[in-house]
């Protein structure tokens, strides 16, 4: 298993771990049987984390499509493993920023975990793969 394939699993578990303040937040109105209720997720934290949280979801298909893209084709390990941490390095950046309400920023961040994700789906072609 590459350092790769372990930031695969790391980015599902901050996806998950991302929804984590807006439960904590609202615990006693949050409702485990209703839990895509949209009246509990208000405007304000509750709102940035599920935000966060379902752009995580959005995020990861193709991260995951690149990273096993690049392993299939050979792609050069070491460089895809820096690639793979630098986005979730960058993902959980996004995260802390969209929860404390930093849209400008976390944009850029957002920006630079998208081509941390294009360089690792197209590193093959660049590497002659």
């Amino acid at each position: 298993m590459t350092i790769a394939d372990l930031c695969l699993l790391a980015a599902v578990i901050l996806t998950i771990v991302s929804i984590m303040p807006a439960k904590l937040d609202g615990a006693r109105e949050y409702d485990n049987g209703n839990p895509r209720d949209p009246r509990f997720y208000t405007p304000g934290l509750r709102a940035r984390s599920q935000g966060a949280h379902l752009n995580g979801y959005e995020a990861f298909p193709f991260f995951a499509a690149a990273v096993i893209l690049a392993e299939m084709r050979s792609a050069p390990q070491g460089t895809v493993n820096a690639l793979a941490v630098a986005f979730v390095v960058a993902r959980i950046v996004y995260v802390l920023l969209y929860l404390t309400d930093r849209p400008t920023l976390r944009s850029v961040v957002w920006s630079v975990a998208f081509l941390c994700n294009l360089a690792i789906f197209f590193l093959p072609v660049f590497t002659g793969r």
